[in-house]
């Protein structure tokens, strides 16, 4: 519907009693939605704006605006949400799934074809014909356009998946998303974090699948094949019940593995009372990583830019126990982390309690129980952070970063008789020198104040302000190097271990970490910029993901060209901390916005 451009008829802000009606139709429409979640998306006080439209075809369109982006859009008295909105909201509709290379179609304008669609192990999702249906790709929840059910579940499967299956309305990319701040689909991940997008897809279905045919033209070529190599934790899990345990035992011994592990070396009599959240997502979890890191620098970067990758191809990162065990609670008998405590508690191990409504806490621990004394720590614990790529063993070490300064075209003359040009970089030691020698070897130290320096022509047209040109003669040898320094252009120099040294030029950027409010005093924690330590945001937010027990986004970062952004869920800024400095031992003059780490509570 929105492929090609359409007319706007009229741009106007919406009146009190329409944005009541806006509501209540949307909660009649959405039922699944929340009263905070509605609030949120129609929020009482920011502005809102309703514009009247005609599509390329005539058909007459209101969509609803909101902070600049079309969040809902009714077409004959009907609401459908667009791909902004799902964003935000991508279980509101049931999703289909398709291959990424059918999406340039559907922004062309063709409708999604039954062959085009990924059948998961669940089932296709339960629609009637006319049900407003999302799609979305492979690999990724976040959806990418928006139609309608041609026939219901049931047809779809007794015509062999053949046939058109969702007439689509409003994809990303089309003129309607155009209208919006152009953003890119956040990185959504499986519902289940354990679980791989590639193995909730049914393959072989689709390997049966010759040639995707959308309407009015096909596409030359096969679909491509999924990696069918790919490790997995149920692999390694299934590999290993093959020994004689079954998953699910395998798991449980693994769950108090953990536990006694973060017992004996990471939680502290200090710590008590310990929210069990806390146990759980910051010390058990650590335990269990044996995390894979590496850091690689291209030979020759492209366009004299940084390229990091941070986790080996083919290999997920997660919480990875012994022979790549994933630590998850509801695999385990006890379902439940209460249930689990219950039990170790039963066994006198620690004492739990319920010290504020809904909220427990381990109150108590008895450090000389024989299972925390007789436990022994594996050596593959996390504070080795060690990659395997092949044989070979590599440990994760943070750069060394160096802090140095550019000759620009104004100061050639300053430097050229020590033998440095336009463009040459220095550090701050040896700018300092060169003054220093520049100064005594021309005369220019004051013989009645050695702490002053006399300006020949070089020094003022370098250092001195136009109004200044004829009022200031001397400096002292402070004030000197300060404007040197302040009028060299600033450059650094990232070197990763084993790799050749990469110059910068421009001020080096810090890990950014900040606190966004949404609405009803919601907070999510924003982190940027973690491409220039060799962190991949994706790996921190399957990391904070589970450690924090919070959801993760990771989108496009405002304003950065090529750059990547991590949103968690609530304040989080403690856990990034404890990443950031402790286990990846960055300095904490990169990181800035770790003061505003929520202040513990009193015991």
């Amino acid at each position: 519907m929105f492929a090609k451009a359409f007319r706007v008829k009229s741009n106007t802000a919406i009146k009190g009693s329409d944005r009541r009606k806006l509501r209540a139709d949307v909660t009649a429409a959405f039922p699944t939605l929340g009263t905070d979640q509605i609030s949120e998306l129609i929020p009482g006080k920011e502005e809102l704006s309703v514009v009247k439209l005609y599509a390329h075809k005539g058909d007459a369109v209101t969509v609803y605006m909101s902070a600049g982006n079309p969040i809902l859009f009714e077409l004959e008295k009907h609401l459908y949400p667009t791909v902004y909105t799902l964003w935000s909201y991508p279980d509101l509709l049931p999703a289909f799934t398709t291959w990424p290379l059918v999406l340039e179609k559907l922004v062309g304008g063709a409708d999604l074809m039954l062959p085009g669609v990924v059948v998961p192990p669940t089932g296709l999702p339960q629609v009637q014909q006319g049900d407003l249906c999302a799609i979305a790709l492979v690999g990724n929840r976040a959806p990418v356009a928006i139609g309608v059910a041609a026939m219901s579940t049931a047809q779809m499967l007794a015509s062999g998946l053949k046939g058109k299956g969702i007439s689509v309305l409003h994809t990303y990319q089309d003129h309607l998303w155009r209208s919006g701040d152009k953003s890119s689909p956040p990185a959504i991940a499986p519902l289940d974090p354990t679980e791989s997008c590639e193995e909730k897809v049914d393959f072989g279905l689709q390997g049966n699948l010759r040639r995707l045919t959308l309407e009015g033209e096909e596409e030359n070529g096969q679909v491509p094949p999924p990696d069918a190599s790919e490790d997995t934790s149920s692999g390694a899990l299934s590999r290993d019940s093959l020994d004689g345990k079954p998953p699910q035992e395998q798991m449980d011994e693994l769950l108090q593995q953990c536990f006694l592990h973060a017992l004996k070396s990471r939680v502290k009599k200090a710590d008590l009372p310990l929210l069990t959240s806390t146990l759980l997502g910051s010390h058990m979890f650590s335990c269990c990583c044996t995390m894979a890191y590496t850091t690689r620098v291209p030979e020759q970067p492209l366009s004299r830019s940084f390229v990091y990758h941070s986790a080996l191809p083919g290999r997920r990162l997660g919480h990875s126990g012994p022979e790549g065990q994933q630590l998850d609670i509801k695999k385990s008998s006890y379902k439940k982390l209460s249930k689990f405590l219950q039990h170790m508690q039963q066994e006198q191990i620690v004492q739990v309690k319920e010290l504020s409504k809904g909220v427990e806490s381990v109150v108590a621990v008895d450090w000389r129980h024989p299972r925390i004394t007789s436990f022994v720590i594996p050596e593959s614990s996390l504070t080795s952070q060690t990659v395997q790529e092949g044989s070979m063993e590599q440990p994760y070490l943070p750069p060394d970063i160096k802090s140095l300064y550019c000759v620009p075209a104004s100061m050639t003359q300053l430097f050229l008789e020590s033998g440095h040009k336009k463009g040459s970089t220095l550090e701050g030691g040896e700018v300092r020198r060169i003054i220093t020698d520049y100064a005594k070897r021309n005369n220019l130290v004051d013989a009645d104040n050695r702490n002053l320096v006399k300006l020949d022509p070089i020094l003022c047209d370098c250092i001195l302000e136009k109004n200044e040109q004829h009022l200031v003669t001397k400096l002292p040898w402070d004030s000197l190097l300060t404007r040197c320094l302040k009028n060299l252009q600033p450059a650094y120099q990232v070197t990763f271990p084993g790799q050749e040294p990469i110059l910068k030029k421009g001020k080096l950027c810090p890990i950014d970490i900040t606190l966004a409010q949404k609405a009803y005093n919601k907070k999510v924690t924003v982190v940027r910029n973690l491409e220039t330590y060799g962190l991949d945001p994706c790996s921190v937010a399957t990391i904070l993901q589970q450690r924090c027990q919070a959801s993760t986004i990771v989108s496009p970062a405002p304003g950065a060209k090529d750059s990547l952004q991590v949103q968690v869920q609530g304040n989080q800024i403690h856990h990034l901390g404890q990443l950031l400095l402790e286990e990846y031992r960055l300095p904490g003059k990169y990181i800035q916005g770790l003061e505003k780490a929520p202040k513990p509570g009193k015991k």
